[in-house]
C-alpha cells in the first residue's frame, strides 16, 4: 500500500554525493519541516528543466515560512545525483540524495517500471513531511507528468 497522509516516513539510507555518506531519511525528517519530492530520473528533460528548478528557484522563500530542509531523490547513484546537484546549482538550496536500489521508492510503494530509462524508477511526488509524518502528499495521476509535484503546489 502507498505512503500516505499521516503515515511516519520509513528509516531507510540514501546517500549524499559519494555512497560513503549515507543520510537516514528518516533521521533527516525527525524533528523537521521538510519537503521531499522524487523524480523519474536526473538530468532528464522534465525534471531538469521543470521540477528541480522550480524548487531551486523558490528555496529561500519556503525556507523563510519554515521549511528546514528540501530533499530530492531520484534512483540514480550518488556521483550522478552530485553532478546533477552541480549543475543545477542546487547545493546549499535543495539536497540531491541517491536511493541508487529504489529502497525509499518501495518502501513508499512509489516505484514505477520503466524500462527506458533504465528499469525501476520512482513515480513523480512531492510530499511535506513534518516531525517525521507525512502531511502532504502529491503524486502525480500519470506517474511521471508535471502538474501537483511541482514546489508552488506545496501548501505551507
Amino acid at each position: 500500500m502507498p505512503i500516505k497522509v499521516g503515515d511516519t516516513v520509513p528509516s531507510v539510507d540514501l546517500f549524499e554525493n559519494t555512497p560513503a555518506n549515507k543520510v537516514n531519511i528518516s533521521e533527516l525528517c525527525n524533528g523537521k519541516t521538510v519537503i521531499l519530492f522524487a523524480v523519474p530520473g536526473a538530468f532528464t528533460p522534465g525534471c531538469s528543466k521543470t521540477h528541480l528548478p522550480g524548487y531551486v528557484n523558490t528555496a529561500e522563500d519556503l525556507k523563510s515560512k519554515g521549511v528546514d530542509e528540501i530533499v530530492c531523490v531520484s534512483v540514480n547513484d550518488a556521483f550522478v545525483m552530485a553532478a546533477w546537484a552541480q549543475d543545477q546549482k542546487a547545493e546549499g538550496k535543495v539536497r540531491l540524495l541517491a536511493d541508487p536500489n529504489a529502497e525509499l521508492t518501495k518502501a513508499f510503494d512509489l516505484a514505477i517500471d520503466l524500462p527506458p530509462l533504465g528499469g525501476t524508477r520512482s513515480k513523480r511526488y512531492s510530499m511535506l513531511i513534518k516531525n517525521g509524518k507525512v502531511e502532504q502528499l502529491n503524486v502525480e495521476p500519470d506517474n511521471t507528468g508535471l502538474s501537483c509535484s511541482l514546489a508552488n503546489k506545496i501548501v505551507l
